[in-house]
């Protein structure tokens, strides 16, 4: 059995899952190895705040300020801020950025097979040493990057948004409530989280 089916299994004995799933078919569970954890993690705080299309405008300058593809680890870790911030980006985000390439090269942040190896509070725990990379960023992460299936990001308001609009709760759910009614979801609670998303989305 796939991880997706086994998920899809599992959430199904959940009456409520069992529509989302049907509504929107399998959760895509993948492990994004196009792009270096510290290529993703730069990309993740350019975008943060802003809208897509200007995040877009001002990767594509911080890039052209290096000689390559993506900007080298050991150059971005060298980098003067005042530089960066002509490219577009804040100075908090110019000094996050600097941060997530030292902590790269100091094997805080190492490669996809390292990470593989740690458990979820272990990743989180050295990616919220980084500036500007708070417990959720780290959770989407887990989820988007390493595939990881069960994490449950309590302080997203999309995801309690479509828990109230999926269960028909007469209020959004406290996170302590969400906690509970995700239980039952374990050990995929990354899938359902997805699915509730989707109820977010089309609001059914």
């Amino acid at each position: 059995m796939t991880t997706t089916s086994a998920a899809s299994a599992h959430l199904s004995t959940d009456p409520v899952m069992k529509g989302l799933i049907a509504r929107h078919g399998p959760c895509p569970f993948k492990v994004d190895t196009r792009t270096t954890p510290y290529q993703k993690l730069v990309r993740t705080i350019i975008f943060q705040q802003i809208s897509g299309a200007a995040a877009t405008t001002i990767l594509g300058r911080f890039i052209a300020l290096f000689d390559s593809d993506f900007p080298p680890v050991e150059a971005l870790a060298a980098a003067d801020c005042e530089h960066l911030r002509s490219a577009g980006l804040s100075r908090n985000k110019a000094l996050a950025v600097i941060d997530v390439a030292a902590k790269t090269l100091d094997g805080t942040i190492p490669g996809h097979k390292a990470l593989a190896k740690l458990d979820d509070e272990a990743i989180i725990d050295r990616l919220i040493s980084v500036r500007g990379i708070g417990r959720w960023t780290a959770q989407m992460f887990l989820m988007s990057t390493m595939g990881r299936p069960d994490v449950l990001p309590l302080n997203d308001i999309g995801l309690l948004n479509g828990a109230q609009i999926a269960y028909a709760l007469k209020a959004r759910p406290s996170a302590k409530e969400f906690t509970a009614l995700a239980e039952k979801w374990r050990p995929w609670r990354s899938a359902a989280c997805w699915y509730l998303w989707r109820a977010a989305d089309t609001k059914i």
